[in-house]
């Protein structure tokens, strides 16, 4: 017999699952706008200073995402905030 406790439980794991998801974009992004950075260098190096800033705060402002992906999924495993609901 399923409890709602158990529900919820594993409702929130599966959703902390999708929840790391998120992280996949970001990653990808990250690589792709590295590997622009380190070609656009290339073909230019005295602007290496303006391309490496320029690619970095790209950069920080990709991975929000998946920090937030990441929040919601710790969230879901360890705060359990539908539990109280109960």
């Amino acid at each position: 017999m399923i409890t709602d406790q158990g529900l919820v439980l594993a409702c929130s794991a599966i959703g902390a699952g999708i929840a790391m998801i998120a992280g996949i974009g970001p990653g990808i992004g990250q690589g792709i706008a590295a590997g622009y950075g380190a070609s656009a260098v290339g073909r230019n190096p005295g602007a290496r200073g303006s391309i490496m800033s320029t690619m970095l705060l790209g950069q920080a402002v990709a991975e929000t995402t998946g920090l937030y992906g990441f929040a919601v999924a710790i969230i879901l495993l360890f705060a359990n905030p539908l539990l109280g609901r109960l």
